[in-house]
């Protein structure tokens, strides 16, 4: 093959993967579009199958192992020291496996995007009804834009294309600014608003599928390197969409937070859009999703698995001890001692939990019975959720919040306090960002999400966001087996280790750091006994940073975004370049502000 862009070959060659199986040498196939002329776009079902793979298989690399690394060990939501631990660690280069995988399949993801936007007006008979063709266009534009909202806050500055043939003719490019990105990503979910209908069908999306998202794009475009201040005229805009999704969508709030992790809730009338995908029975590798085998560990669940060390942080421990009775969410998102599950091994009257330590229980559905039999090893029946309806509500409330340092207001406090209430928790009447962010880690922690949040943050408010990564969270500790206790009140106290520190650390439920010569772990009323009169330090940062061997992970400027991978970066000359701003032609200007 001649040398080209990484991610253009592999993501134009998908054209060929959307209509045959994946062997080893896709990468070396001529893009051909031949299938469509005369012999595809047939019927109403050839159309809507032709947009399975935007579901599933264009997002598998990005799902597989990366996007969790990506959204929540970045965001310091948990992590797993020994697979994908670079992430947590931000110690990430251009030839990190799963970050070059990432950057190949979003643009897979483009690339099928752009194919049946292109060849459905192109090669569709009239056999195909207009509702399916406007469906299929809309699910395109959606998507399209949601690969690249991924990419931008992933990234930053990337490349932007919509013709696949000009692209494969032209493979180096120059990247362009976040600035086109954003009206780009705005420009292809207004299409989609207007093409995509209310009702769903099949689970296909619907028209307040691509207004949840456009909210959540016009909510970051509100403040991105705006200085600090948000436009109020795009927040406006945001409360209008979220209200539309809420009041006229199809969607719900479950009324249990736990069932939305459950194998009988897969396709729930929370969700707005996800990566659904293929029935692990079916054995379509690269269509299923993988990602189970790293979020499970042997003894809940009877295929093999390896996810015994994914483990929550010291911030998460810490904000579910703020509030004790936040145990619904807590238990949907890690197993903790003396947890009961009904669901999990259910064939054996289920589960609980009796190991003193935290582990990953979001994403872990049991054994094959627990799922009638629709589980297998790096195959979980469970979609991926890329929005679900809680998420627009915290939206409206943050976007209602605007730039104000709290708010009181009542739709505001309806909007924010509709994650707490599903989680039997009491109304909060007022809320600052701070309780944004928290609701926000507490409700989406594990879902691949909160980072992606954070960077939007960063680049509305970034000494905010660069003090808040540095100094109110702890990256890196690992909390081990028997190294966690649940006191009599419910809150956790656990012990904690730095890599390259040799002394062990203990909180307890107040948050307070005792040295490990300082103490022992009750042995038999699970309390944490003082041996020595040398009291308790409150802040972790501050006893850690004077510890021979502790290295502090710093956030900075130099590494809120990820590097391109190294191979692009050595093909394309521009990748060392400014980024330029996009090309959109005579097209009439976005309607961000309207």
């Amino acid at each position: 093959m001649k040398k080209k862009n990484i991610f253009l070959a592999s993501a134009i060659a998908s054209l060929t993967l959307t209509m045959s199986s994946c062997g080893d040498d896709f990468l070396e196939r001529t893009p051909s579009n031949s299938y469509t002329a005369e012999t595809f776009y047939s019927s109403d079902d050839a159309v809507l199958k032709a947009v399975e793979p935007l579901y599933n298989r264009a997002w598998f690399n990005f799902n597989r192992r990366a996007l969790i690394g990506m959204g929540s060990y970045r965001a310091n939501d948990a992590w797993n020291p020994y697979v994908s631990a670079e992430f947590a660690r931000f110690q990430l280069t251009g030839l990190t496996e799963d970050l070059g995988l990432a950057w190949s399949a979003l643009y897979v993801v483009v690339s099928m995007s752009n194919s049946i936007l292109s060849d459905i007006p192109a090669y569709a008979t009239d056999d195909v009804s207009q509702s399916v063709k406007d469906l299929a266009m809309g699910e395109a534009y959606l998507m399209r834009a949601t690969a690249y909202f991924y990419l931008l806050r992933g990234w930053g500055d990337v490349i932007l294309y919509e013709d696949n043939v000009d692209a494969s003719q032209v493979p180096v490019r120059p990247l362009n600014t976040e600035a086109s990105v954003l009206k780009f990503i705005i420009r292809d979910l207004e299409r989609a608003v207007a093409l995509l209908p209310e009702a769903s069908r099949d689970h296909h999306a619907t028209k307040y599928a691509a207004e949840g998202m456009l909210a959540k794009v016009l909510l970051a475009e509100s403040g991105w390197n705006k200085g600090g201040t948000r436009d109020e005229a795009t927040l406006r805009r945001v409360v209008s969409l979220c209200d539309d999704v809420i009041n006229n969508g199809p969607y719900r709030l479950l009324d249990n937070y736990e069932d939305l992790y459950k194998y009988a809730y897969n396709d729930n009338d929370e969700t707005l859009l996800a990566m659904r995908w293929a029935d692990p029975l079916s054995g379509e590798w690269g269509a299923m999703n993988a990602t189970y085998s790293d979020l499970a560990f042997p003894e809940v669940s009877d295929v093999n698995v390896w996810g015994g060390n994914l483990q929550p942080t010291p911030d998460m421990i810490d904000y579910y001890n703020e509030e004790v009775a936040d145990s619904f969410r807590l238990r949907a998102t890690f197993f903790t001692p003396g947890r009961y599950y009904s669901y999990v091994k259910s064939e054996d009257g289920g589960y609980t939990y009796n190991h003193n330590w935290m582990q990953c229980k979001k994403g872990v559905v049991g054994t094959k019975a627990d799922c009638n039999g629709h589980l297998a090893q790096m195959a979980s029946p469970m979609n991926t959720y890329i929005q679900r309806l809680a998420d627009v509500y915290l939206i409206k409330a943050e976007a209602l919040l605007g730039n104000n340092s709290s708010t009181s207001d009542p739709e505001a406090l309806k909007a924010f306090n509709a994650t707490r209430l599903r989680a039997k928790l009491p109304a909060k009447t007022s809320f600052t960002f701070d309780d944004l962010i928290r609701e926000r880690r507490i409700e989406f922690c594990l879902e691949y999400t909160n980072w992606f949040d954070m960077v939007t943050w960063y680049r509305w408010k970034p000494q905010y966001m660069l003090d808040f990564f540095n100094n109110k969270q702890h990256r890196g500790f690992e909390i081990r087996e028997g190294n966690v206790l649940m006191n009599k009140d419910r809150t956790l106290s656990y012990r904690v280790i730095f890599p390259g520190v040799n002394n062990w650390y203990l909180f307890d439920d107040q948050g307070h750091c005792y040295w490990n010569d300082c103490l022992r772990m009750g042995e038999n009323d699970n309390t944490i006994v003082q041996t020595k009169a040398n009291g308790y330090v409150y802040d972790l940062n501050t006893l850690l940073r004077n510890q021979e061997g502790y290295v502090p992970i710093v956030l900075s400027e130099m590494n809120i975004f990820m590097p391109y991978p190294e191979s692009d970066v050595l093909q394309n000359k521009y990748f060392n370049e400014d980024p330029q701003e996009y090309d959109f032609g005579s097209e009439t200007e976005n309607t961000t502000n309207e």
